[in-house]
């Protein structure tokens, strides 16, 4: 029997790759940000740089840079391109 693969999230993206959003999955105020920023499903993402800590993620989002803290975007979820 094989098991259901791992859906891929922002927080999962390495340094350098590009990706498209899938869906949203934030609450309230913080979800009405994300997309008034321009991360809506549909739109490609690269992941630009990871701090040491893994905390937050810049990425370039339609030729602008968005740093979003890593519990964010691991509630974004991504498919390949």
């Amino acid at each position: 029997m094989q098991s259901p693969a791992k859906t891929s999230t922002l927080a999962d993206l390495a340094v350098g790759t590009t990706c498209k959003i899938s869906s949203v999955e934030l609450d309230s105020l913080l979800r009405r940000r994300i997309l008034d920023l321009g991360i809506l499903p549909g739109t490609q993402v690269q992941c630009v740089r990871k701090s040491p800590a893994g905390d937050p993620i810049a990425f370039k989002v339609r030729d602008t840079t968005i740093a979003l803290r890593s519990d964010d975007a691991s509630l974004i979820k991504i498919y390949p391109m």
